[in-house]
């Protein structure tokens, strides 16, 4: 369980605070979305989930221990993480950079075992990119590059997940592969806390997401609590209206065109 309570984050030379006092938890065995306009604070709490920002205030916990407590080492073996940007230093076989997801378990002189083996197969096909095992990095599409980062974050193997707009560069399907991929990774019990603009994919497939605006949280709840047409109009600033998706009936948004000035 993912656990953020009264956290807040500020950067040197800014009027406001990036996160101004948020609470909510990402519990284990549900997908946990954050939403919310650019600048609302998502990625900032992201980073203070990773141990990456200066908390000011409040705490972050993963099963109860704070992570400013926690080694590196410790961190990397509760929490697997894909951020939003990420370049590969030099060009590696895609396998063995799905191997790195590893090395929290391994340390610094142990072998990988057929264990860890298994779980980079096991990895490479969750997300996808088996196909690809054999290739470089560098000769990847900004998609294929995408799923293998998250199949390296699966093949940690840790009870929770954190992905920072997971499925951007993806085409449809394997966006829509992705949300399956993380909605079947939290029933089976581990913690997912995913940000991301795609609100209607979020309706879909999140069991709890928590809007934010100007740092602060909005609302938090099911997607049929969040998914307010007025509430959305005020924090993203845009007419929109709220009807129901025909396939699964979650609710679905579709932004309005303003009328044209004459």
């Amino acid at each position: 369980m993912i656990e953020i309570k009264d956290l807040v984050v500020s950067y040197p030379g800014a009027r406001r605070n990036a996160v101004d006092g948020v609470s909510f938890v990402s519990a284990r065995g549900k997908l946990t979305a954050l939403a919310g306009p650019n600048g609302s604070g998502k990625s900032s709490i992201v980073k203070a989930v990773l141990k990456r920002a200066d908390i000011q205030r409040g705490s972050v916990s993963i099963d109860g221990r704070d992570v400013r407590l926690l080694s590196y080492g410790e961190f990397a073996r509760k929490v697997a993480v894909v951020p939003q940007r990420e370049d590969s230093a030099f060009p590696v076989q895609v396998r063995e950079y799905v191997a790195l997801g590893r090395y929290p378990h391994l340390g610094l002189w142990r072998a990988p075992s057929r264990e860890d083996e298994a779980a980079v197969v096991e990895a490479l096909a969750q997300a996808g990119v088996d196909d690809l095992a054999d290739r470089d990095t560098d000769a990847l599409s900004g998609g294929e590059w995408q799923r293998v980062r998250i199949a390296r974050a699966l093949a940690q193997k840790a009870p929770a997940l954190v992905l920072d707009e997971p499925t951007t560069f993806l085409d449809v399907a394997h966006e829509m592969a992705i949300f399956e991929l993380l909605a079947s990774l939290a029933r089976s019990g581990l913690a997912v806390l995913l940000v991301s603009h795609q609100l209607n994919l979020v309706a879909r497939f999140a069991d709890k997401i928590v809007l934010l605006a100007h740092g602060k949280v909005a609302t938090s709840g099911s997607p049929v609590e969040v998914m307010n047409a007025e509430r959305l109009e005020s924090i993203y600033g845009w007419p929109v209206v709220v009807t129901r998706d025909p396939a699964v009936g979650a609710p679905a948004l579709v932004p309005l065109r303003r009328p044209m000035q004459l």
